[in-house]
């Protein structure tokens, strides 16, 4: 997984147990603590098992003072299924159809990470092809994100991210998931921002069927 060498070369994909279907959510009255799915311990442990290079030749990036990242999104919303956030179980009657767990949110940090380093984006690096990944707890491949971004010699500057959705309300939840946030990056409050707008009922987000994030990052040289 270094991306010192000539070639990044990734932990192998681990397999992971499929969605839960009847995992605790937050409620509105509920106290600003993260309800998260159990952290990826046996995820982190098992991704020692073998290597397996996920894309030939990335090269390292240029010692720049900064780099800048965009990362975008989106997710269609089907009945029955868990809405995950920031990592977080967010109440509603609809959750994201995605091979993993569909973290929006999460991805598109990703996104964004990646971008900035100049390395291919998450499709690339965890496939939807490979079933080693159904249901994969996001908190994986933000992890592998960040520490890509440490090998790489930078850290974060700042991260600004927009939710966008109809339903539903995110206020009650947004310092949760900007706290569980936070905790991912290891970055301090006060660099990470967290926006949510609604989509004004216009298209598949305005009528609720389907939810996007956009973020953009600035990497500063360590």
């Amino acid at each position: 997984m270094a991306a010192t060498g000539s070639s990044l070369f990734l932990a192998s994909p681990v397999a992971t147990a499929p969605r839960a279907r009847g995992r605790s959510t937050l409620s509105a009255a509920s106290p600003a603590r993260p309800s998260l799915r159990p952290r990826s311990t046996a995820v982190a442990a098992a991704v020692q098992a073998e290597h397996q290079p996920a894309v030939a030749a990335a090269p390292k990036p240029p010692a720049l003072p900064f780099r800048v990242g965009h990362g975008f999104d989106l997710h269609r919303l089907e009945p029955g299924l868990p809405l995950i956030i920031g990592g977080i179980d967010i109440p509603h009657d609809r959750g994201c159809d995605a091979h993993s767990d569909g973290d929006v949110l999460l991805h598109c940090v990703v996104d964004a990470i990646l971008g900035a380093l100049g390395l291919p984006d998450i499709g690339q690096i965890f496939p939807d092809s490979d079933p080693r990944w159904k249901g994969a707890d996001s908190s994986v491949f933000m992890r592998e994100a960040v520490k890509l971004m440490h090998e790489a010699g930078y850290e974060l500057g700042n991260l600004d991210a927009t939710l966008i959705l109809q339903k539903p309300k995110i206020s009650p939840f947004k310092e949760t998931i900007r706290s569980n946030l936070c905790d991912l990056l290891g970055a301090d409050p006060s660099v990470v921002n967290l926006k949510a707008k609604t989509h004004e009922k216009v298209d598949s987000i305005g009528e609720n069927r389907s939810i996007a994030a956009h973020t953009v990052v600035l990497l500063m040289r360590k």
